[in-house]
């Protein structure tokens, strides 16, 4: 037999053919867009076959005549092509309506007018259930007017198509509608996330967050029939070749269990290993809100805001909320008779539910696609780490430099930063684009002269890392005649932050993308006596942090706050009693501002800092007393004590650990 297929290269249609194929003798013509001729190759080798038994024919679904040429015509009309199958449409509910409209509709009627000019034998069109629409009740295979609901453009197009069929073609016809259809039931094989598949990120989401045991609760809700492709297949291959008259018949390709959304969604949790869904919430409920109610939430900015983002973070369409409450079930009574005796049946769900999901998880999963390298996130855009030229801000230039990234590093002693850039090179490679700019961004002049320099040289930058700071370890008590430390202090931990980062802000904004980075300290969460000047300094960063993000939330630019833990650097190296202390060491410290750069959290903390902030938040009293008891324990540093010259050698972060690790255990 001789046969023409429509959609040979999508998810159906690609096993159709194979089996069109198998039987003995045949050929099978294929319609290929012009410009997808590199495909062919593929398929064939997919198939197991020659070019002698599948032969590709130019064309264009939404071209008269599909496009085809006077001569391929002539030709498929010679060769007496026993029968038509029209499986290429599009099967997105997310699509724009006009494409559906060209490629469901008007591709169906150029199928018709094509297959009339070669005078095929018969016309197999394979519709969908969606054909029906939003219909209350059982549709049965002989029903097709009674369709209601039919307002979403991908229901009415089906529709639309189906009816083309019906009433325009002269040839010998026969409609096939399936469910929805997911991946084979043997290997769980899929091409695309669609249908059921919307909500696995929800399952997966719901599996990283509780433990299996976690009772949760379930959305119930319509019924939803889904096939896997395989028995698609099956059953439209016998049905077309069956010794029956399906001549002007319609055949429901669906599982005659008929699953409740509730039901699908608790059989792929269980296959997923996700908590079990021991109480359903009828989604009808949301029928008693009235459109009134729900219209004027949806008109609240906020609300709006946070539904998108919760839909984009999930994956889901915004009309997937439409089909919770899918209300139609359908009859199959004429496909029962046809596969009677063919050993061809739905499997169950329960059965390959795990097939289907382990297939997801590997190789259709999103987050699969998202480059979460460093190299993917910053390569060739331009990083501004201040601080750089040691320490944590030498270690993350380093990072970034290997990375590809535009690599700008500034601080206030230019041999330093020379040396810096050396070392930078030697690990990133004489090519790396690294460049260092002598400045104290303390000052206020000196600064604006860097920030319009870098939007001079470099348009801006891409990614700040606030990493530039002093610190100092005193008592208040011996403070009170040196508030020019607290001035010192605030002006560049604070003061200085804020004038690079308000100055590269406007850029940004224009750019509609940009990333801030501070280095804050673990001090800021369990508010370490004797650095009362540093930790009101980085509080004071946090708090203006979190509202510039909420700010600039709209805009495309987001911010991370890193409160980090003490990091091996020269700065603490004279200090003894560190090395009795857990620390990081600078590259520890630099993957963490490179992972605040990638995943763009808006807070990085070790959990450490968590649980004393949680103890000065839970049990205020016990945290005074510990830190009063370290408070007692430790002097100031040399440097704040006067007896030695230079910078301060201490920071909170030590404090922070001596604190919990030898006040109080948990």
């Amino acid at each position: 037999m001789r046969y023409f297929v429509t959609g040979a290269t999508g998810f159906i249609g690609r096993r159709l053919v194979k089996a069109l194929l198998a039987r003995r003798g045949s050929t099978v013509y294929f319609l290929v867009r012009p410009g997808s001729e590199g495909k062919i190759a593929d398929l064939l080798k997919t198939w197991g076959t020659t070019k002698a038994r599948a032969i590709s024919i130019s064309g264009d679904l939404t071209a008269k005549k599909l496009g085809v040429g006077a001569d391929d015509i002539k030709l498929l009309k010679s060769q007496k092509i026993d029968a038509v199958y029209h499986l290429a449409a599009v099967y997105d509910l997310s699509a724009d309506e006009e494409s559906q409209i060209r490629v469901n509709v008007e591709g169906t009627r150029n199928m018709v007018e094509f297959a009339k000019a070669i005078e095929a034998g018969h016309v197999h069109h394979v519709s969908s259930i969606a054909a029906a629409g939003l219909y209350e009740g059982v549709f049965r295979e002989d029903m097709f007017d009674e369709a209601e609901g039919l307002d979403h453009p991908y229901f009415m197009t089906k529709h639309e198509s189906e009816k083309i069929v019906r009433k325009e073609c002269k040839l010998p016809w026969t409609v096939y509608r399936p469910a929805a259809v997911v991946g084979d039931s043997r290997t769980g094989e899929m091409d695309k996330i669609d249908g059921p598949y919307y909500f696995f990120k929800l399952i997966q989401r719901m599996r990283q967050i509780l433990p299996p045991w976690f009772p949760s609760v379930g959305l119930e809700g319509g019924r939803i029939n889904i096939v896997p492709v395989d028995f698609v297949v099956a059953a439209l291959d016998h049905i077309s070749h069956a010794k029956i008259d399906t001549r002007g018949k319609c055949y429901h390709l669906v599982d005659p269990m008929g699953y409740r959304v509730g039901d699908v969604l608790d059989i792929i949790g269980r296959a997923a290993h996700a908590p079990k869904m021991n109480v359903f919430v009828n989604a009808a409920l949301l029928g008693f809100i009235p459109k009134s109610v729900k219209k004027g939430l949806m008109a609240l900015a906020p609300v709006r805001r946070i539904r998108s983002a919760v839909m984009k973070d999930l994956g889901l369409p915004e009309d997937i909320l439409q089909m919770v409450n899918y209300p139609t079930r359908f009859d199959r009574r004429e496909t029962d008779a046809a596969l009677k005796g063919s050993g061809i049946e739905c499997p169950n769900l329960h059965d390959y539910a795990w097939r289907l999901w382990d297939y997801w998880e590997r190789h259709l999963d999103p987050d699969l696609f998202i480059d979460r390298s460093l190299k993917g996130t910053v390569g060739g855009k331009v990083v501004l780490v201040t601080g750089g030229s040691s320490g944590i801000g030498l270690a993350a230039a380093i990072k970034f430099a290997e990375a590809g990234a535009v690599t700008v590093i500034c601080a206030r002693g230019e041999d330093k930063l020379a040396d810096a850039v050396k070392e930078i090179r030697a690990a990133a490679g004489k090519d790396a684009k690294v460049f260092a700019y002598s400045v104290d961004i303390a000052d206020e002049a000196g600064c604006k002269v860097f920030l319009d320099m870098l939007e001079a040289e470099h348009g801006g930058v891409d990614f700040l890392i606030n990493n530039a700071g002093r610190s100092i370890r005193r008592a208040i008590e011996n403070s009170y005649d040196r508030f020019h430390d607290f001035q010192r202090t605030m002006d560049l931990n604070y003061f200085g932050c804020l004038r690079v980062t308000m100055g590269l802000l406007p850029g940004m904004v224009k750019k509609r993308k940009g990333h801030v980075v501070n280095i804050s300290s673990i001090g800021v969460l369990t508010n370490a006596p004797r650095f009362s000047a540093y930790v009101a300094s980085k509080a004071a960063l946090d708090a203006w942090t979190r509202c510039a993000s909420s700010e600039y939330a709209d805009t495309g630019i987001t911010f991370t706050t890193i409160n980090m833990p003490l990091v091996r650097t020269p700065m603490i190296a004279p200090t003894k009693i560190y090395q009795n202390v857990p620390t990081l060491s600078p590259e520890e410290a630099a993957e963490m501002i490179a992972q605040a750069c990638i995943a763009k959290p808006v807070r990085i903390a070790t959990r450490l800092g968590i649980t004393g902030e949680l103890l000065h938040a839970a049990a205020p009293r016990i945290a005074q007393i510990v830190m009063n008891t370290s408070f007692r324990m430790f002097p100031d540093s040399d440097a704040a004590k006067g007896e030695k010259g230079g910078r301060p050698q201490l920071s909170p972060e030590a404090m922070a650990m001596q604190q919990m690790m030898r006040g109080i255990h948990f």
